[in-house]
């Protein structure tokens, strides 16, 4: 690493969430040798976060499959010849049933997605009712529908939703060899009119598509420089499915996820990162040292939408060996 760019590394705070981040800047991190990255980085998630503490959402898909969107990596594009079914949304009372389940195995977080290009107006409504029903729980609330019209996202605050979840997915430069149907500021638009409503956001990527670490940088710049950095920030390792564009993609080094991790947690000191897609491929020593560089969030419970996630007895067995507690 050059000099100019371990100057630019040093110069800024870790705790310096109002910072403007560069592209050059990120990539001195990822440059640093991984233990100096992941020191840094416990260091910021100590000053923000009870270091042995791991928030636990678990994700519901209430509408599967037959998206309008070609989204390259995603199983429930009708685009694409995959095993996943196209379903209609779920009854309610079989949601509220699978959030109790969730909350009762130690999720604190319910998170319901839909496989939208965006919700309509009635559909909408009776997600509206599972936003009041899972609130009632005692649940914080999560919903993903994809791009948001004029309207809606007050319609969910109303209701009392806690968290939108819009990824960016990659950097704006590399957007349009994933996705072609919509774009990078089609998604900045429904953070703006989720954030706007004044509902917390839930944005971060998937990495190990085919980018570059550029790509990469690039993408938690666009992140952390939103004019508030997403309250929660998940990271998704690519599992590749087949009969997408990105099955034969090749598995990233492990080390490359930390320290996208390690990055995230210096660049947004007072987000929630989570580990998502991909944990189930994650050994427990590889999502051990994704804790120390600054993971402090999960999801929790045996699916993730249409991928398979660790079983609850695994995360609790692992919980124990490390001494942390679930919030």
């Amino acid at each position: 690493m050059q000099a100019s760019s371990l100057a630019a590394v040093s110069s800024v705070s870790p705790s310096a969430s109002t910072h403007l981040w560069s592209v050059a800047e990120v990539l001195a991190l990822y440059e640093l040798p991984l233990m100096d990255l992941i020191w840094r980085a416990q260091g910021v998630h100590r000053e923000n976060f009870d270091p042995n503490a791991i928030q636990r959402s678990t994700l519901l898909s209430v509408k599967t499959g037959g998206c309008s969107e070609d989204c390259s990596y995603c199983s429930q594009s009708a685009r694409y010849d995959t095993d996943t079914e196209r379903e209609r949304l779920m009854p309610l009372n079989e949601v509220v049933a699978a959030a109790q389940a969730a909350k009762n195995k130690g999720a604190s977080r319910f998170c319901m997605g839909a496989a939208w290009k965006g919700p309509k107006d009635n559909d909408l409504d009776r997600v509206l009712d599972m936003v009041r029903e899972v609130k009632a729980l005692g649940m914080q609330t999560c919903v993903t529908l994809g791009m948001l019209k004029d309207g809606q996202a007050e319609k969910l605050k109303e209701a009392g939703l806690d968290y939108y979840n819009h990824n960016l997915d990659t950097d704006k430069e590399f957007y349009g060899q994933v996705i072609k149907t919509h774009t990078h500021d089609d998604r900045l638009d429904t953070l703006e009119q989720v954030r706007d409503a004044g509902i917390n956001v839930c944005s971060g990527g998937i990495i190990g598509m085919g980018e570059s670490r550029k790509n990469r940088a690039g993408l938690l710049v666009q992140l952390a420089n939103l004019p508030k950095a997403p309250e929660s920030v998940p990271i998704n390792n690519l599992v590749p499915i087949p009969g997408t564009p990105l099955a034969e993609n090749d598995r990233l080094d492990p080390f490359e996820f930390v320290r996208t991790i390690a990055a995230a947690r210096i660049m947004m000191p007072t987000s929630w990162v989570r580990l998502s897609a991909g944990r189930q491929q994650m050994s427990d020593e590889l999502q051990t040292l994704c804790f120390l560089a600054g993971a402090n969030s999960m999801f929790y419970g045996d699916r993730l939408l249409t991928t398979d996630n660790p079983d609850v007895d695994r995360d609790d067995a692992l919980f124990a060996r490390l001494g942390v507690k679930a919030v």
